[in-house]
């Protein structure tokens, strides 16, 4: 027998790969806002991100065998309702309406027919419609922006008449979403909420009766309040209003039935997730008596049918661990989910087969499965008895072997939010890493959803810290178990996870490296700068002014560079209105000052969260370069090469 040929051996962290930056920035197709309809419901409609296309949305529909691009170039559908936008279209019948981020007007599109203005020019923007028919308008939320830059928007449920004219329905609340007409026409319901809370803290349901004339009469409160986060109202075929509450500690479903609300099948699991953006879609009605829906238990996506009267749920099979979203059609479930081996991908599921067809990859060629670093669940103590739970991922690459008795650096990830959560599903970016000898820790802290309120309010006033303590007490598990190099830990974050980040690295003396994606170094600085969905944020998060004045002095990093000795690289999108770009330059400024190696890389027409193909690679590359070179693993220039200030001869 011929022996095998041994593997070529190379340090951790220095693994050649095939997975390119440039693989992964082209691989990745955004998917999202899944819906269906049609003339007879039996077409999906979704919107797919163009990376090579500044990163733009565009509207597709699957109809029989063929799939299609409803709104070519130059439409991107996009809105920019509370920045983050979502519910940027509608399907009614066989016409689509859909807002342009270009202009914020709101188009009609009949068939494959031109798209045509619907709305006026002006300073409003909408999303989250639903079609009243019988009085030939939409009904959305709407955002309307004054002339001053500084004054915050204005906020209602407005209906848009067929000849642009829009008028007001509702009013009064600093929010509004989810506008869902019943059946019949005849009430509408709705979500709202005021400051300070975020929509996952608290929010009000409301009924109310559509009069002939198509204005409202009175509203009543049928559920929330402070303490009870409602989303996701809808009504069943038989007129029946259903939402979701974790008015129990966790989302579950329940019903409006006359005067009471009633829990259609309580269990410690979440049939929701955060409102970041609009048009969240968890549960649709297969009938009057049987709901499809997706939920959550520790982190991990089921899915199910509910029989209403009887409360007993059957899970159906599938390959998903990640179900994002579903919609019901006549005789399928349509999905987007994902898995550790599967990327991001639209599932239709035959009610009487199950079987799984395929229309849309957000990444169509995938390495092979043996290529792939498939993660560990893992759960383990951290400060104050607290469990926390993460992702772990160990180097992967079946083309090379590290020394014998080495260890790998890792590279622990705190995800934005950071009301938000992580999750299992493929992610070529990762791969990216795990192929290149380093191990990753993706990190569900204390304050992340898809654990019940209890978990989602441990982060409320510590921000800063219980997702620091878990960061690091992740880290620290690692090393204690064999699996990381602890003189090679790194931190990574964007948004608010480059709080994390950066709290970890000047507080603290676990991590050697770190990288910031557009994250937030001065918390003072955030509340000023931040728009109106967010601005009262940080009083959940720290504590409300002026008690937070001395909080926000002690655990901004900004005020505490002489403890950050740290290096660190910073990725930053010139155009953010969320975090804006004097955070991370102000950070990187007093770095290079106190001698520190840091990076700075600014990109141009990037707001929050990157969008074109050439920066994704260019970030990536950056990242890696950074990384090997503080490691000693860098032979010389290669690709991403970055100016390091203050790098050590």
């Amino acid at each position: 027998m011929t022996p095998a040929t041994p593997l070529p051996t190379a340090p951790f962290g220095a693994w050649p790969s095939t997975i390119s930056a440039a693989r992964v920035a082209a691989g990745a197709t955004p998917l999202s806002q899944l819906a269906v309809g049609g003339a007879d419901g039996s077409d999906l409609y979704w919107l797919a991100g163009r990376a090579a296309e500044a990163g733009r949305n565009t509207l597709l529909r699957h109809r029989g065998a063929t799939t299609a691009e409803l709104t070519p170039l130059p439409y991107n559908v996009r809105s920019r309702v509370h920045e983050y936008g979502g519910g940027a279209y509608l399907v009614d019948g066989d016409t689509i309406y859909f807002s342009h981020y270009a202009d914020n007007l709101l188009y009609r599109q009949d068939g494959d027919g031109p798209a045509e203005a619907l709305t006026r020019p002006g300073k409003q923007r909408h999303a989250d419609f639903v079609a009243d028919r019988a009085r030939a308008r939409l009904i959305s939320v709407r955002e309307l922006h004054g002339d001053d830059p500084h004054a915050q928007p204005v906020n209602t449920l407005c209906a848009i008449a067929a000849d642009g004219t829009e008028t007001v329905l509702v009013q009064g609340a600093d929010f509004y979403a989810a506008p869902r007409l019943s059946p019949d026409g005849r009430q509408l319901a709705w979500l709202s909420w005021d400051h300070p809370r975020m929509p996952w803290q608290g929010t009000e349901l409301w009924l109310a009766p559509v009069q002939d004339d198509g204005s409202l009469g009175a509203p009543r409160r049928v559920a929330g309040g402070p303490e009870e986060a409602v989303c996701q109202p809808e009504w069943s075929p038989a007129g029946v209003l259903h939402f979701v509450s974790d008015r129990s500690g966790w989302w579950n479903l329940y019903r409006l039935a006359g005067d009471q609300v009633q829990p259609l099948c309580p269990m410690e699991a979440e049939f929701a997730t955060p409102h970041w953006v609009f048009g969240a879609s968890m549960y649709g009605f297969r009938s009057a008596d049987e709901i499809i829906c997706t939920y959550i238990v520790q982190g991990v996506s089921k899915l199910a049918r509910l029989h209403v009267d009887s409360g007993r749920l059957e899970d159906i099979p599938n390959p998903y661990q990640e179900i994002r979203e579903l919609k019901v059609g006549p005789g399928f479930i349509a999905l987007m989910g994902g898995s550790p081996t599967i990327a991001l991908e639209l599932a239709r599921i035959e009610y009487t087969s199950e079987e799984v067809e395929v229309l849309a990859r957000s990444i169509e060629t995938l390495p092979a499965v043996a290529e792939l670093s498939v993660p560990q669940s893992i759960s383990y103590p951290s400060a104050n008895g607290r469990t926390a739970h993460a992702f772990f991922y160990p180097p992967c690459n079946p083309a090379v072997q590290a020394p014998a008795n080495s260890l790998p650096p890792v590279i622990v990830i705190s995800h934005g939010g950071p009301t938000s959560m992580t999750t299992s599903t493929l992610k070529l970016a990762t791969q990216y890493w795990t192929s290149r000898g380093f191990g990753v820790l993706d990190v569900n802290y204390g304050g992340s959803a898809g654990f019940g309120r209890a978990y989602r309010d441990a982060l409320k006033g510590q921000w800063g810290i219980v997702d620091v303590e878990d960061c690091i007490a992740g880290a620290r598990a690692l090393v204690e178990r064999g699996l990381a190099d602890g003189e090679r830990l790194i931190i990574r974050g964007g948004s608010a996870g480059g709080l994390t980040t950066l709290c970890a690295l000047t507080f603290h003396d676990v991590f050697k490296l770190g990288a910031s994606y557009y994250g937030v170094s001065d918390l003072k600085g955030l509340d000023q700068d931040s728009h109106k969905f967010e601005s009262h944020y940080n009083e959940y998060l720290i504590a409300p002014q002026p008690a937070a004045e001395a909080l926000y002095q002690a655990r901004s990093p900004i005020n505490h560079t002489d403890r950050l000795a740290r290096p660190m690289i910073f990725f930053q999108g010139l155009d953010d209105k969320v975090v804006p770009p004097q955070q991370s330059e102000t950070m990187v400024a007093a770095l290079r000052a106190r001698g520190v190696p840091v990076a700075y890389v600014p990109l141009e027409g990037e707001g929050h969260g990157f969008r074109k193909a050439e920066n994704i690679v260019r970030t990536l590359e950056a990242e890696l370069y950074f990384y090997q070179r503080l490691f000693g693993l860098h032979p010389g220039d290669a690709p991403g090469a970055v100016h390091i200030d203050n790098l050590p001869a």
